[in-house]
Parts: structure tokens; C-alpha cells; sequence
């Protein structure tokens, strides 16, 4: 079940269940759409995979499965991460 991470966690943006900016990978790490266009460039800084557009939980069924509360805040370092950018970001997520 996804955990529905509540915060971008390069920025720090709020991304509450509703949100439709948010974007995960495979493994859930949890960007907004802004921080995965400009700044990833679709590519996962944790797993070099793709993102997808994270769905919203119903309303009914967060009073039983809740949203994670716990935020996870790791700004990108851009040095780090520069060589599986450069590796992955003309490449199509399905083909990495």
C-alpha cells in the first residue's frame, strides 16, 4: 500500500493525499512536479528510475489507511547526482 509520503523531498513542498503535483518512482520516493521536471529531469535521484504521477487515496479509506506523517526531506546534491543524470535522463524510464 503506498505510504502517501506528505512533502516533495528535494524542496520541502506540501504534497497532502489530494495533491496533483505529486510524482513517485517505483521504490515511492516522493517529488513534486516541478522538482521532477526542472530539476531531476524524470530521473529517480535515489534508483535513477522514471516517475509517475502519485494517486490520491479516497477520502473514505484514509480514516483506516492514513496518509504517512512523517515528512523525509533530502535536497538533491546536484554533484552527486550529476553522473546518473547525465546517464539516464535521454533514456525512456521503461528502457533504463
Amino acid at each position: 500500500m503506498l505510504e502517501i509520503r506528505p512533502v516533495c523531498e528535494n524542496c520541502g513542498k506540501e504534497l497532502p493525499n489530494d495533491s496533483t503535483e505529486a510524482m513517485i518512482c517505483t521504490f515511492e520516493c516522493t517529488f513534486c512536479a516541478h522538482c521532477v521536471t526542472n530539476v531531476l529531469h524524470n530521473v529517480c535521484p535515489n534508483c535513477g528510475g522514471g516517475f509517475e504521477k502519485r494517486p490520491s487515496r479516497p477520502k473514505n479509506k484514509l480514516l483506516k489507511y492514513h496518509a504517512k506523517q512523517e515528512t523525509y526531506l533530502k535536497p538533491v546534491d546536484m554533484e552527486k547526482f550529476g553522473p546518473l543524470l547525465q546517464k539516464n535522463k535521454n533514456v525512456a524510464p521503461n528502457e533504463r
